[in-house]
């Protein structure tokens, strides 16, 4: 069984996180195939990265992603792609109880005792992100943090750990 690197509380053992990550050849178990995007038109992809307090890349990071309204869930491992990022393939989802379209957002690292949370919210979706009451209670220059441009391939959502790009966490 293999087990996952060495850090300060770990190493802990790998099989169900990410399995392809580790070796394992679990694809059906969790993955960041939401929906297929085969099977869904409106299907999207959402990618980004883990960055470090230097700016690094972080390459062993879990990401896991819930959608509320249509009851999705995915979970990725940074170092599954060539290039450390994670990737979901999923519908967007709708408005929900008066809230902005979103995705919750947990992150899993090395030197981390507890998970963090966050929310992802669509860049095209200003009117709705107007009146989120969770958006909203973020100070106005921080909120960017939690909104993933739209581009080419679908939405771009960087999660900065520390720095000035700090990507705003919850308590939960």
């Amino acid at each position: 069984m293999l087990q996952t690197p060495s850090q300060t509380v770990g190493p802990y053992f790998a099989y169900g996180l990410t399995p392809e990550q580790y070796l394992y050849d679990f694809k059906s178990l969790v993955g960041n195939q939401l929906v297929n995007p085969i099977d869904q038109p409106d299907a999207i992809t959402i990618s980004g990265n883990v960055i470090d307090g230097q700016g690094q890349v972080i390459t062993d990071a879990m990401i896991e992603v819930w959608d509320a309204q249509n009851k999705l869930f995915g979970r990725f491992g940074t170092g599954t792609d060539p290039k450390s990022r994670f990737i979901f393939h999923t519908i967007k989802p709708g408005s929900i109880d008066g809230q902005a379209p979103h995705l919750s957002v947990i992150v899993f690292m090395r030197g981390q005792l507890i998970h963090s949370y966050t929310r992802l919210y669509f860049s095209d979706e200003d009117e709705l992100n107007e009146k989120d009451v969770v958006l909203n209670a973020v100070p106005q220059e921080r909120r960017q943090t939690l909104i993933a441009p739209k581009n080419a391939t679908g939405y771009e959502f960087n999660i900065y750990m520390q720095g000035e790009q700090e990507t705003v966490f919850f308590e939960v």
